[in-house]
């Protein structure tokens, strides 16, 4: 069985904006990191993002972001849902990178000729970062896990689960769920049989 990428902590995650909040791009690297945990969406799909998949005609950021066929795994596309705490980063972001071609890519890189991140650089990119706030195990994949842990320690309901992060099986989510000490506690205390 290969091993898992980890499945970070609140304290563990604030570390991480933390250490962002003292680099250069700190907004968007800001940005990244929230949206991959609070979407579950895979680093590839995150890389695809355009400005026009994000940003509205009058430059709010969408409720729900729709994800194209040919940018998800599945190749079936789906609809993601944006929460209001993120929609406010995703703002923040916006007004610091301010471009207006709807056509360029969400997250720009640091090259000055590119079309922002691959799911390649950005999977590199979320490598170094962890690596640097001393993260081991920690990797791109580490958000998405989060995401769905996070959702089955809160009692969501596996289908919504499966819907919200693109998987068709419930082997595949099953996978991703970190049982863990608060997820049998919540088990244990919900359970109330008398």
């Amino acid at each position: 069985m290969t091993k898992q990428a980890k499945v970070l902590n609140s304290t563990e995650i604030r570390k991480v904006l933390d250490y962002c909040s003292t680099r250069k791009h700190s907004q968007r690297n800001r940005a990244l990191v929230l949206i991959m945990f609070n979407t579950g969406m895979r680093v590839s799909e995150v890389a695809s993002l355009r400005i026009k998949d994000v940003v509205d005609s009058e430059g709010n950021i969408k409720n729900e972001i729709r994800l194209l066929a040919e940018n998800t795994k599945t190749n079936e596309a789906r609809t993601v849902f944006v929460n209001e705490k993120l929609r406010k980063e995703l703002q923040q972001y916006v007004k610091v990178y301010a471009n207006s071609n709807p056509s360029n890519k969400f997250f720009y890189s640091q090259k000055k000729d590119s079309d922002g991140f691959t799911a390649n650089t950005l999977t590199q990119h979320f490598h170094y970062l962890y690596k640097r706030v001393g993260l081991d195990g920690a990797s791109s994949h580490s958000s998405r896990r989060t995401f769905i842990t996070t959702l089955a320690n809160k009692g969501i309901g596996v289908r919504v689960i499966m819907g919200l992060s693109g998987h068709k099986a419930l082997s595949s989510v099953q996978c991703y769920i970190d049982c863990n000490s608060e997820l049998m506690r919540n088990a244990v205390e919900n359970l109330a049989v008398v």
